[in-house]
């Protein structure tokens, strides 16, 4: 029998669901990005010598007018405006206290020659270029060491011309490691937003050895079938807030990086605090988000919500392997759709590729406290493939509310993995069907407030039913 609700009632229990730590903490979302920012010094491309066609190389201009710029750092900054028009340039640097701002018809367009691109130095937690031994093309746009940079626009462009560059992967006739689009290192207060990037010769926007980047607001686009042209690869950085991004690349839209074997265990410098917010994308070459494989400075405290994937190889995937060293934990993904994915969740403990012979392969990643939970898909072939290191099991890998419409008569395959799940269909594999609640889940990351509703949920019925 149906029964009435007095408003006392209805008090009772917004009261009793007001104590609760879940209706305060809410989600994990970015504060608010400021692109805004006031520069009292501002001048347009075209002021050094810059044409717009298309055809015209203008790297000395955008030299030219950062060099006049950088004047003005101490003076408030500068911004370096770019109107409407087609400005093809090779690399150039940025400096600190800058923003370059792109107009509503703005492309600037990356050089298909390669001496517009140097070589520069690898990376110190590389050891090499990723590639090839060796260096590596600096990005087109670059930066390093600085302080308090703005890249946006009224959804301007940035178009790397990549095509050629996977040409010459697929062909290999490269010398050295591709370019990125956008790179910078060693920088603090970096904000990207408000663009499209289009066709990076190699990975699109590549935070490293950075703290408090946002990143908001950008569509990037490639081919699905171009070569490892991943969206946004935070590596080595700490503070990083990706919201409101569209991304379908030919590889990881979204791949959390910390250096690569003895090099990256050596430099030491993990990615941490990193908050994904808001982010719908398709890739047939990757993952939606990923970490690793290079992830041997360790990566801890990701928290991404409110995803939606489709049409992709993998959903969420880990990735490292013997020799790498490092960790993975503290990790939190969660209010995910998926449509037409292949893998929902992987984890892979050989993916191999070293940098040199001189890695340690006893050097075994830490991969413990994932956390994966609200999580719905249709048309998908495999929930899960996870597969640990003999000798180096996987922790605590917690699937929480999990609903696949999943196509394959065996929907798990697990081996090295322990954890709990609760209320996931189809069900998970033996490793980790030992419930979560009550017992374990102050073992599982970011779990608690899951804790905390579900005996709210059972509380506030009881209160319904008196």
């Amino acid at each position: 029998m149906r029964r009435s609700f007095t408003l006392v009632d209805v008090l009772l229990v917004l009261a009793f669901f007001s104590d609760a730590p879940w209706a305060v903490k809410g989600s994990s979302q970015c504060k608010q990005i400021n692109s805004g920012v006031f520069r009292p010094h501002s001048v347009s491309i075209t002021e050094f010598g810059a044409v717009g066609d298309g055809v015209t190389l203008n790297t000395k201009a955008f030299q030219n007018a950062i060099f006049y710029l950088n004047s003005f750092a101490d003076k408030g900054g500068a911004k370096l405006f770019v109107p409407a028009g087609r400005w093809l340039t090779g690399s150039f640097d940025l400096i600190s206290h800058l923003t370059l701002w792109l107009d509503k018809h703005a492309v600037i367009l990356g050089s298909m020659n390669s001496d517009d691109w140097p070589v520069v130095d690898p990376l110190p937690s590389y050891g090499r270029g990723r590639e090839l031994p060796g260096g590596r093309h600096r990005s087109l746009i670059f930066g390093q060491n600085l302080t308090d940079v703005v890249i946006t626009g009224d959804n301007g462009t940035i178009d790397g011309q990549g095509s050629i560059w996977w040409d010459w992967f697929r062909s290999g006739n490269l010398d050295y490691t591709r370019p990125h689009l956008v790179e910078l290192m060693n920088a603090t207060g970096v904000v990207i937003s408000n663009l499209t990037f289009l066709n990076p010769p190699f990975w699109t926007i590549h935070p490293v050895y950075c703290s408090h980047v946002r990143v908001q607001n950008v569509t990037i686009l490639s081919p699905l079938d171009s070569p490892n042209t991943d969206g946004i690869d935070p590596d080595s950085s700490d503070d990083v807030c990706i919201k409101d991004c569209y991304i379908s690349t030919g590889d990881d839209l979204i791949s959390i990086k910390s250096g690569w074997d003895e090099y990256g265990v050596s430099y030491g410098r993990p990615s941490t605090k990193i908050t994904i917010h808001g982010l719908v994308g398709q890739t047939q070459l990757g993952s939606g988000i990923a970490i690793g494989s290079e992830m041997s400075g360790g990566v801890s405290d990701v928290h991404a919500e409110n995803l939606y994937f489709f049409n992709s190889v993998t959903g969420i995937r880990i990735k490292t392997s013997p020799g790498r060293g490092g960790y993975v934990r503290n990790i939190s993904i969660s209010n995910v759709t998926l449509a037409d994915v292949g893998t929902a969740i992987r984890f892979t403990g050989q993916f191999g590729e070293h940098p040199d012979d001189s890695f340690d392969p006893n050097a075994l990643p830490t991969i413990e406290r994932i956390t994966i939970k609200d999580v719905t898909g249709k048309n998908i072939k495999m929930a899960g493939l996870l597969e640990g290191i003999k000798g180096d099991t996987f922790l605590n890998i917690c699937l929480s509310n999990i609903a696949l419409n999943v196509l394959s008569e065996s929907p798990w395959n697990c081996s090295q993995i322990q954890g709990y799940s609760d209320s996931v269909i189809p069900e998970t594999c033996d490793p980790l069907r030992e419930r979560i609640f009550p017992n374990h889940y102050l073992d599982c990351y970011d779990l608690s407030s899951h804790f905390w509703s579900s005996s709210s949920l059972k509380r506030g019925a009881w209160l319904w039913s008196w």
